[in-house]
């Protein structure tokens, strides 16, 4: 905004620093709001002006500013590619301009580095701009650490999740499994085991899941289209592509167009006129990241976004869930039973019953008390999902943190109901090490009758990394986001495709992989000129790239090489 504006001298120096090929964060035109008012104490510059929406930028050329000062290498760039429309350069002598009434002169610049406290950037090496630019920002994060340190400081005035609702749930047991009728295999939903492998070690297994709308091979990868559609993708394409099965979020969808519009569409399958098999989920995960970051939050694998201040999370209690539609302002409550009836006017073939979803740092009271509650909501979910199967399956949601003792007590319990299947969810561990460890321990205790998930998870290492362990599904939104933002999937690594070298790239996406019959010239090309044509075909690349992954892996595992 503030290149548009006209500034100049801003603009110069956000050229300067937009050529060194260091990664993004995501504050570019923040930061350029107040690089003027700071640059009188002698700040300036910062990797938060490389902006790209938490994305990577190209790499554009850096060859003009190596082994040279800024004012030698500001001339140079007039012939290279480089990565915004709005770079602008000095050119020529002072006072000379390149023809943009927006042009930065030497004298302008000179002028502007004496407000920065005397410091020459015209004789300074771009590397020393930088540094400066991370003293910066560094101090900022800081400041920002402090504050958040500060506001915690005292527990006694710190929300947790379960104090929303003025409640602390107590250790309260579930429903006992004599409640309910043993577990009996449905006629609309089964699940075949084809093959396990025989490789030392090895659990890995190719099956078969049987639904009213098709066939899940397993292990299989699970697309998630949020408001009940892929994004940039219809369901010919997706269908096209290898995809089975798709997952759905309840929340967004019970907030728009809502569960009895679906419903009176004749359901999910009619509604976006779909043939094969949908999972939803509760709507939990996405609640449950409506609430206020607390000290609990932290860096974590399958991360959430969390709330600074102003979550719309209103209240937990035993009862359920309240919270702020963030569609139009309604207040809605989501109970065990609210969800599944939402999931039935949905018409799913799986569904997820409630849970709540504590963060990854949380006290090991705090986790037992989570785990506790998940049992009672997921027990209610059952009887009300059991009034009415409607040719639905349902799978229950294995809680317990990375705390092993609490992840035996939850499938030893959940494995006791008659649940149709059991996916694996809460915190999984803050890194894909601990996330594996975990899944080692947790996947051999679930019963082998029934298909298992994954949930939240499924980009190409943590797949490779625990389908030995007998994970059937997985599913996650991750291969099609980084694909719309240029990051694409290929047999030797994931590639940029907005970076230059790419330009007059005229092979295969994927050389050993076929995907779609494009080049990688073709998608820079789309990329670069913003075409929404592009979004769709990176999409599909990426999406074609799992399944075939996918096929390749039952393949190894049928071969007992996995």
């Amino acid at each position: 905004a503030g290149v548009r504006r006209g500034m100049g001298l801003i603009s110069l120096l956000h050229s300067l620093i937009l050529a060194h090929p260091v990664r993004s964060s995501p504050s570019r035109s923040r930061f350029f709001s107040k690089v003027v008012s700071q640059s009188k104490r002698g700040f300036v510059g910062g990797r938060q002006l490389l902006s790209g929406g938490g994305g990577r930028l190209s790499r554009v050329p850096y060859r003009c500013f190596q082994g040279k000062s800024a004012s030698e290498g500001v001339s140079d760039r007039a012939n290279d590619s480089f990565d915004s429309e709005d770079d602008l350069f000095v050119k020529g002598k002072d006072g000379e301009s390149a023809g943009n009434e927006n042009t930065v002169t030497v004298r302008q610049m000179r002028d502007f580095t004496r407000m920065l406290g005397g410091k020459d950037l015209l004789k300074a090496p771009v590397e020393d701009i930088l540094g400066m630019a991370d003293d910066y920002i560094q101090t900022k994060r800081d400041a920002r650490q402090r504050r958040i340190e500060k506001k915690f400081a005292n527990k006694n005035s710190a929300k947790s999740i379960h104090e929303l609702g003025g409640t602390t749930h107590k250790l309260k047991e579930p429903p006992a499994a004599s409640e309910f009728e043993p577990y009996q295999p449905k006629d609309f939903f089964r699940f075949e085991v084809i093959h396990k492998s025989r490789k030392p070690g090895s659990r890995a297994r190719v099956g078969r899941i049987h639904t009213p709308h098709g066939i899940i091979d397993t292990p299989g990868f699970v697309p998630v289209g949020t408001n009940a559609a892929l994004k940039a993708i219809d369901n010919n394409q997706s269908r096209n592509a290898g995809t089975q099965l798709m997952f759905c979020n309840t929340y967004h969808l019970i907030v728009h167009p809502g569960a009895e519009t679906v419903r009176d569409a004749g359901g999910l399958h009619n509604f976006m006129n779909r043939n094969s098999p949908i999972i939803t989920d509760s709507g939990g995960f996405q609640v449950f990241s409506l609430a206020d970051a607390t000290e609990e939050d932290g860096s974590e694998l399958k991360s959430r976004r969390k709330r600074t201040s102003g979550g719309s999370l209103l209240s937990i209690t035993e009862k359920g869930t309240k919270f702020k539609s963030y569609f139009n302002g309604s207040i809605i409550n989501l109970t065990p039973e609210s969800s599944v009836q939402a999931q039935k006017m949905l018409g799913s073939d799986i569904i997820i019953p409630l849970d709540e979803l504590p963060p990854y740092h949380v006290t090991p009271e705090r986790l037992r008390e989570s785990v506790y509650l998940s049992h009672r909501w997921e027990a209610r979910s059952l009887k009300e999902h059991l009034k009415n199967i409607n040719n639905q399956a349902m799978y229950a949601v294995i809680h317990g943190g990375v705390d092993r003792e609490l992840r035996k007590q939850s499938v030893e319990y959940l494995s006791s109901l008659p649940f149709d299947g059991f996916a694996v969810g809460g915190s999984l561990g803050k890194d894909r090490k601990e996330m594996a460890e975990l899944l080692e321990y947790v996947m051999p205790l679930l019963p082998e009758d029934r298909p298992n998930h994954v949930l939240g998870i499924a980009d190409t290492e943590s797949i490779e990394a625990t389908v030995a362990f007998g994970c059937d599904t997985f599913d996650s939104a991750y291969p099609t986001r980084i694909a719309r933002h240029g990051t694409l999937f290929t047999s030797q690594g994931v590639i940029h495709i907005k970076l230059a070298k790419y330009k007059n790239d005229h092979g295969p996406v994927d050389p050993e992989n076929e995907t779609i019959p494009y080049s990688r010239a073709y998608l820079h090309h789309l990329l670069r000129a913003r075409e929404p044509l592009f979004l769709t075909l990176a999409s599909l690349h990426n999406l074609s790239y799992m399944n075939k992954l996918m096929a390749n892996l039952r393949k190894k595992i049928l071969n007992d090489e996995i």
